[in-house]
């Protein structure tokens, strides 16, 4: 299980890298979901796990650095996905995945919910549905913003696109259902 993610950070990183190249520090800004427009909103990552695989990447020549001096500030690296990077994400975006796991600790407490009052799980659907609602909030927007027309989008927008369009899909879905089971259990 640990090589699957190990694999997916090197591939996310590539895949971040590939149009925009970036300093560690930036690249790992990009995996915070605050962060408008950031693969942080379906994939995370520590800052110490992009700088351990940003080495890895660059010792098997995925990913290769230019030093940049700075005025009163350390040098910083600037890394850019090279050829083999490009052919090895390539090759990985044709390779079939694994659908995705549900993992939600909310899931299980709802599992053995009929242990507690509930009044207990509806407040803490309402809480969870406000972060949902403050979420699919914040895709609108940035649908709004950047994405007004998709028919006119570049082809690289086009699939960034296809991703916010998942999150505001999935979070639609899910106040759809926590307003199902709110009413079944009221």
């Amino acid at each position: 299980m640990s090589t699957v993610i190990f694999m997916s950070l090197s591939y996310a990183i590539l895949s971040v890298l590939i149009n925009a190249p970036s300093s560690g520090y930036d690249l790992a800004k990009r995996f915070n979901p605050s962060v408008e427009g950031s693969v942080g909103f379906f994939w995370s990552a520590s800052f110490q796990q992009i700088y351990r695989e940003l080495n890895r990447l660059e010792e098997k020549e995925w990913v290769q650095a230019e030093s940049v001096q700075q005025e009163n500030r350390p040098d910083k690296r600037i890394y850019t996905v090279t050829t083999l990077g490009k052919q090895q994400l390539c090759q990985w975006i044709a390779e079939p995945e694994d659908m995705a796991l549900i993992k939600d600790e909310l899931l299980v407490k709802l599992y053995a919910g009929h242990l507690v009052s509930c009044e207990t799980i509806v407040a803490k659907l309402e809480a969870h549905r406000q972060k949902h609602q403050q979420r699919l909030a914040i895709y609108q927007e940035i649908k709004n913003q950047y994405f007004k027309d998709p028919q006119v989008l570049s082809n690289t927008l086009k699939f960034e696109y296809m991703t916010l369009l998942r999150g505001i899909h999935y979070e639609t879905s899910w106040l759809a259902w926590c307003e199902e089971i709110v009413a079944l259990l009221k």
